[in-house]
């Protein structure tokens, strides 16, 4: 009985259990290192960028985050609260969505969220604008409700590019892709900074080993995962890319700067951040907690960073300085890098 109770007796890792063994390189400049992906999804969408997404948390991403990320290369993931906003639009339609490259689109799987979401293509298809990437987007992957969404969106946008999570596990991974239509899957639960599931409901998977066992299985399949929770420097960016991951989205580490939306507090000093499933945002955009549910996060309020600008810089720099050490002058080639895996991440003498 206690031996079936364990998936597996294999200890699962989190990105601060292990490290990228540096190999001899040929590369003499981080100049050298070229962030940028070109992907082929199907016969009518090729993107190109940094494939690195902000996260469709309402602390994390706004207009003003998405005109500072894009001019970098990065995706914006909008939160879903913008959609019955601009499914009416009528003369107030942002100038930002006609750039279809730098920013995905959200929902949820509730009635009101797909039907938001289809009014929101059908009318930007009516002006020319033709979104490229659309996140489905539910705390709880697991339920029968993701992939009904997942098939019916691909039914009525058959070219859109489909993101969908979030799960972490190889067998709905590869579910989502063959039978749902699904071209990346988000892959992360309990990892995020203000995420407390595997506090609540003790459910989750260590993020390293989901990215490594969904991203083999997502590939096999012929799709794609995005490594969505755990990152707290930009060496976890890097890790997760190392594991396998084709795109990574980011909260905690985009969040309270300047130019961050979420309250300011503290006399200028700090700004509001918290999940989606807390309490703060259920009060906001669903009336409150249920009496059947709890909340699944919480809310902080972190010292203002500066500006995102130099955090994004500091990620690519870091991202190229990885390749350096392990012989790569492109990112797609961090695959080919080796983990140890260690009992000590840093030195934390100065913490």
């Amino acid at each position: 009985m206690l031996l079936t109770k364990f998936l597996s007796r294999e200890i699962k890792l989190d990105f601060r259990d292990v490290l990228i063994v540096p190999k001899k390189t040929r590369i003499t400049s981080r100049k050298e290192v070229s962030l940028i992906k070109k992907i082929k999804f199907n016969d009518n969408v090729t993107w190109t960028g940094v494939p690195i997404i902000s996260s469709n948390m309402d602390t994390v991403t706004n207009l003003d985050t998405f005109n500072i990320m894009k001019q970098h290369n990065y995706i914006s993931c909008f939160p879903k609260h913008f959609n019955k906003k601009w499914a009416s639009f009528s003369s107030q339609l942002p100038i930002e969505l006609v750039d279809t490259d730098h920013y995905m689109l959200s929902c949820g799987t509730s009635k009101d969220d797909c039907n938001t979401m289809i009014n929101l293509l059908t009318g930007l298809s009516r002006v020319d604008i033709v979104p490229k990437f659309l996140c489905i987007d539910v705390a709880n992957g697991y339920m029968n409700s993701l992939q009904e969404t997942c098939c019916k969106m691909r039914g009525l946008f058959p070219d859109i590019v489909i993101t969908a999570g979030n799960v972490v596990t190889p067998d709905l991974t590869q579910e989502l892709i063959r039978n749902c239509g699904v071209d990346i899957v988000k892959v992360g639960i309990g990892s995020g900074a203000v995420c407390e599931t595997r506090l609540k409901a003790g459910v989750g998977y260590p993020q390293l080993s989901a990215v490594l066992e969904c991203s083999q299985a997502a590939h096999e399949a012929g799709g794609r995962i995005m490594s969505d929770g755990g990152i707290v420097y930009p060496c976890d960016i890097v890790k997760a890319f190392s594991g396998g991951s084709d795109f990574v989205m980011c909260g905690s580490i985009f969040a309270g700067h300047e130019e961050s939306p979420g309250e300011t507090v503290h006399g200028g000093t700090h700004k509001a951040f918290y999940g989606m499933s807390s309490q703060k945002a259920n009060e906001k955009y669903n009336g409150g907690m249920n009496g059947y549910r709890t909340s699944e996060g919480k809310a902080v309020y972190i010292p203002i960073k500066g500006s995102i600008d130099d955090t994004i810089k500091d990620i690519s720099g870091s991202i190229r300085s990885a390749c350096a050490y392990t012989n790569c002058d492109h990112l797609d080639q961090l695959i080919d890098t080796q983990f140890i895996q260690v009992n000590h991440h840093h030195n934390t003498s100065l913490n």
